[in-house]
């Protein structure tokens, strides 16, 4: 296993996940996702369970005003599990149509590859504090 590629190759999956959310590009984002991916949200009151599930909470959230201006990611990390599992960690500032004020977050998307291709399988974002 080559820990310097695979670091690299994760970045790659997680740039294509930031690049479209943060150009509200919503079928490219949900690519970036095993359709069995789970997501943890702290300003959502459950656990989603699966894409599925996720893009109906995306739609409402649409109906209510979101929509994502842009994305900025900071302070990027991959922990490499394994060759095909990997945790990648980073800041995140997001701009939105119905906020005043850039978000602040911290967030984690665990990779698996399969069949040669990186897709997040989970994801938890939580909002991050000073201090």
């Amino acid at each position: 296993m080559n820990n310097d590629i695979t670091t690299k190759e994760v970045l790659a999956a997680a740039d294509s996940i930031v690049d479209a959310f943060g150009s509200h590009d919503t079928d490219a984002y949900f690519d970036g996702f095993s359709p069995e991916a789970t997501f943890i949200f702290y300003n959502h009151p459950s656990i989603i369970s699966n894409v599925a599930e996720y893009r109906k909470v995306w739609r409402s959230w649409e109906e209510q005003g979101f929509r994502v201006l842009k994305c900025h990611s900071r302070e990027r990390s991959v922990h490499v599990l394994d060759e095909d599992h990997a945790i990648f960690t980073h800041r995140v500032e997001t701009g939105l149509a119905n906020e005043a004020v850039k978000v602040q977050e911290r967030e984690t998307i665990v990779f698996r590859r399969s069949n040669g291709t990186w897709l997040a399988v989970h994801e938890h974002l939580s909002p991050e504090h000073a201090g």
